[in-house]
């Protein structure tokens, strides 16, 4: 099965910037989605942006357009997410995740199959 590690994480004051990375290792197909879900203690999880191998199609949740993007290494086969001007509410583990197949980042952003171990994101002064 598909292996993702995920790193940058850390303690960030409001207004600042982060970038995380995710290294992944095992597809069977060259068609997948992966992005980026995060979770908080006693909280739902938000997919929070996605991009597809085949088209490069991105998803984005409305809470961070404007203020993240994602992007793709091809050759070294690592997807990262630049945020910027970083707010409280963005305090979360981030978790990069995948689901193999040709499908509408729009649709399976939420619902990928394959997490990481995660990264903590803090925003704090």
């Amino acid at each position: 099965q598909v292996q993702l590690v995920e790193s940058g994480g850390g303690l960030v004051q409001p207004g600042g910037s982060l970038r995380l990375s995710c290294a992944a290792s095992g597809f069977t197909s060259d068609d997948y989605v992966i992005g980026w879900i995060r979770q908080a203690p006693g909280k739902g999880h938000e997919g929070v942006s996605c991009i597809s191998s085949f088209d490069s199609s991105t998803y984005y949740a409305d809470s961070v357009k404007g203020r993240f993007t994602i992007s793709r290494d091809n050759t070294k086969n690592t997807v990262y997410l630049q945020m910027n001007n970083l707010k409280p509410e963005d305090t979360y583990t981030y978790y990069c995740a995948v689901t193999e197949g040709g499908f509408d980042v729009n649709v399976v952003c939420i619902h990928l199959d394959t997490w990481g171990q995660g990264t903590l994101v803090t925003v704090s002064s």
